[in-house]
């Protein structure tokens, strides 16, 4: 599986991954409804949040670690038959903790099904390709995040908020089985699958070591913090604010849409500023956009600042893909990615605990404020990252990969 050439399967996975996150940004909006419908208050919507991330947050560096040396495409179904169970169930659950339970299965779907095509991404891509072949693979995700909410919206609302967005969980769950249509052929079935040697693992602590991959990580965290506490607590904040589900639903979207607008200019805007510049512009602004969520203001202004702040969003995540990669050793790529994805669910974890605890005590709109300093803070770390991290001496980069390892072995 050479990279470059024909990306017919890079269309494919990311229609795949449109339905996959469309169900699940479906979904995380409509389990806060029907929480909200079984009397759950901001902090117990902060847990169910975090329990989505909780129950793979162990799972993504054994999960990376075997992805390295076998295929990418067996998790992908797996993860979208996960996903499917896991808003199907939610939608009929009748208690706050059997929600936070099918959530976190819900969350484990998602886990595999990026990790499985993150490493199909970097694996089938050149080493020039990837910023470009990163972006237009979350347009995926941002397509489903674009329409997601707006399905939910539709279907939440009315007087029986627990019978409508159980019916919301319920479509999501059909949605995310129409991907499975989609994964044919996204990798060569040659594919070596045996296991890595011992001595081929690199030690995590020698790939968290290498530059640049602590500030991708520190990147993807904040973007996908700000993504998450956005989708899971707009809805209390419309409740506060007296907007409807359906507008909300619109909200959200329009952030996605900004997202997607984004990640289409990416290329341009990456050869006028380059990676360093791009990613720190785009953090300071998410930061002040998003402590502005906190102001109370009218429904049009809030949607110009998510509009503004999806915009900003959308470059984190594609580009911290790209560093991570290219900051890595290759025989253990997959495995850096995984560890991005863990530290994205110890956000996952600890940010929406952290916002329940805060919108508990000082009010919906301090979670917001929060997010605010941690993606500030992510800026200041961008600045200070070459755009083409140079690999450390003590990571074997120059070594050839295991003959089981489809990664490519050129280093930008």
């Amino acid at each position: 599986m050479a990279p470059g050439g024909n990306r017919g399967w890079l269309l494919r996975l990311v229609i795949a991954f449109g339905f996959a996150q469309g169900a699940v940004s479906m979904a995380r909006p409509a389990v806060s409804y029907r929480a909200l419908s079984l009397g759950a208050d901001e902090r117990a919507i902060g847990v169910i949040a975090a329990v989505y991330a909780l129950l793979p947050l162990f799972a993504a560096v054994p999960l990376g670690r075997r992805t390295d040396h076998g295929r990418c495409a067996p998790l992908l179904p797996v993860g979208v038959i996960l996903i499917s169970g896991g808003c199907a169930l939610s939608g009929t659950a009748g208690s706050l903790a059997t929600m936070a339970l099918w959530s976190g299965v819900m969350g484990l779907g998602h886990l595999c099904f990026v990790i499985g095509s993150q490493s199909l991404v970097a694996r089938r891509s050149a080493p020039h390709e990837q910023d470009r072949n990163f972006g237009h693979f979350t347009i995926g995700a941002s397509l489903g995040q674009l329409v997601g909410p707006i399905a939910a919206g539709a279907l939440v609302g009315g007087h029986d908020m627990a019978a409508s967005s159980a019916l919301a969980l319920l479509v999501a769950g059909a949605v995310a089985a129409v991907a499975l249509a989609s994964l044919w052929r996204v990798e060569d079935r040659t594919a070596v699958t045996s296991a890595p040697r011992a001595a081929d693992r690199v030690p995590v602590g020698r790939i968290l070591r290498a530059r640049g991959v602590p500030a991708g990580m520190l990147v993807s965290l904040s973007v996908l913090s700000a993504t998450d506490i956005l989708t899971a607590y707009l809805p209390v904040v419309g409740e506060h604010r007296g907007i409807a589900p359906s507008v909300v639903g619109v909200l959200l979207s329009l952030r996605a849409g900004a997202t997607i607008a984004c990640r289409l200019v990416l290329t341009p805007l990456l050869r006028v500023l380059g990676r360093p510049v791009l990613l720190t512009v785009t953090c300071f602004l998410a930061a002040v956009l998003c402590a502005g969520v906190a102001v109370p203001a009218p429904v049009w202004a809030l949607g110009l600042m998510l509009t503004a702040l999806g915009f900003c969003l959308g470059v984190g995540q594609p580009l911290s893909m790209t560093t991570v990669v290219q900051a890595a050793p290759a025989a253990a790529r997959s495995t850096a990615l995984a560890l991005r994805l863990t530290g994205n669910r110890l956000g996952q974890v600890a940010a929406p605990a952290a916002a329940g605890l805060v919108a508990g005590v000082t009010g919906v709109a301090a979670p917001f404020v929060m997010l605010g300093a941690l993606l500030l803070l992510s800026a200041g770390v961008s600045w200070r990252t070459p755009a083409k991290p140079v690999p450390p001496a003590d990571l074997p980069t120059t070594r050839a990969p295991h003959p089981t390892s489809a990664t490519p072995t050129s280093e930008p």
